[in-house]
């Protein structure tokens, strides 16, 4: 017979990073975490600097050619992130 309050571990987990209100700073970690992921193995490698600030993911590249691929598939880059985040993580995307 299974008790009233038993949860998975993602949903012990979750709850606690809402309780101790670190959700959205873990999930900022993630996407830095898997930028690779994100935008391939060739952006990321040429990727300089990147960290979020108020909702803004904010990028240093060191290709040009890069820095305009990712100006066009902004976008597509923010719509990823916050379906794996499952919340409006990101809002805006400067490159700098």
């Amino acid at each position: 017979m299974g008790r009233t309050n038993d949860k998975t571990v993602k949903e012990a987990l979750n709850q606690m990073l809402k309780v101790y209100k670190i959700k959205r700073k873990f999930d900022e970690t993630g996407v830095i975490a898997n930028w690779a992921e994100l935008v391939g193995k060739p952006a990321a490698n040429r990727t300089k600097e990147i960290f979020i600030l108020n909702r803004k993911l904010f990028i240093r590249m060191d290709s040009s050619v890069i820095k305009n691929e990712l100006l066009r598939m902004r976008l597509e880059i923010i719509e990823k992130i916050n379906e794996q985040a499952e919340t409006e993580l990101i809002t805006e995307i400067i490159l700098l």
